[in-house]
């Protein structure tokens, strides 16, 4: 594969699975969707659904990483390093545009970004904050604890990923991505409650550097001091992901 087409192939992939995943998070979180607090199952599997769409059409081109931490394993497993910065660049570039995507989506929702409950004459209270659709936020803010989770999570993801290459005939019928996709679904429904399970540097990264940058109403803080966890952890995790393979099988 091309330098060319891997980067296309990694912004086309990464863009959509933040366009699914940042949509399902919109869809639950904003006021005045049609899909509000419908739920963390339903987070779950939109980013799995986003996985699947997103690496499903990336793979021609690219292999369909869309996961700095996945990309680190496979390289930490081969000691393939030469095109790595070019999969990193379009891993955060496709997720920097699925963010944008996402947010012309809920463009309306944004705009109408205020809580109106609690007050009698029905004027705006105070705003919804929106991190959240963008960016991974702990549950309990405990940096260890949450670094560690990340790490455990991630670990979860990328050996799993890396075994399937040895199992004979999945890469041959197709499926191995509706695999990895649920995969995605199992850690948000059993390892996401602790950090909201980045376990993917660029899905934090680009999507919150946009939060910074959007013009969206209210949008409270883009908590850039909590920032480094969802993406050390993430390649921490990738990095012994691809020892541990390396040295089992």
């Amino acid at each position: 594969m091309s330098n060319g087409d891997i980067f296309v192939g990694e912004v086309i992939g990464t863009a959509i699975l933040i366009l699914f995943g940042a949509g399902v998070c919109a869809a639950v979180t904003l006021r005045h969707s049609k899909a509000r607090a419908s739920g963390w199952i339903v987070i779950a599997f939109g980013w799995g659904f986003g996985v699947l769409a997103g690496a499903y059409t990336a793979a021609p081109l690219s292999g369909g990483q869309l996961n700095p931490a996945v990309t680190i394993g496979i390289a930490v497993d081969t000691g393939k390093w030469g095109k790595v910065w070019v999969y990193l660049l379009g891993q955060i570039a496709g997720a920097m545009l699925g963010a944008v995507l996402a947010y012309l989506v809920y463009l309306a929702q944004f705009q109408a970004n205020v809580r109106t409950e609690g007050t009698t004459d029905g004027t705006a209270g105070e705003p919804v904050p929106t991190l959240g659709v963008f960016s991974t936020i702990p549950e309990i803010r405990n940096p260890v604890a949450n670094l560690v989770t990340e790490i455990i999570a991630t670990v979860a993801l990328v050996l799993p990923v890396l075994a399937f290459g040895l199992t004979k005939g999945l890469g041959e019928s197709g499926i191995t991505v509706l695999i990895v996709s649920l995969l995605v679904v199992g850690i948000g429904l059993s390892l996401g409650g602790p950090t909201g399970y980045a376990i993917n540097p660029a899905r934090d990264l680009g999507p919150r550097l946009v939060h910074t940058f959007l013009p969206i109403p209210n949008k409270g803080s883009s908590d850039w001091g909590y920032a480094w966890i969802p993406v050390a952890g993430p390649l921490i995790g990738g990095a012994l992901a691809g020892l541990v393979y390396n040295a089992a099988f």
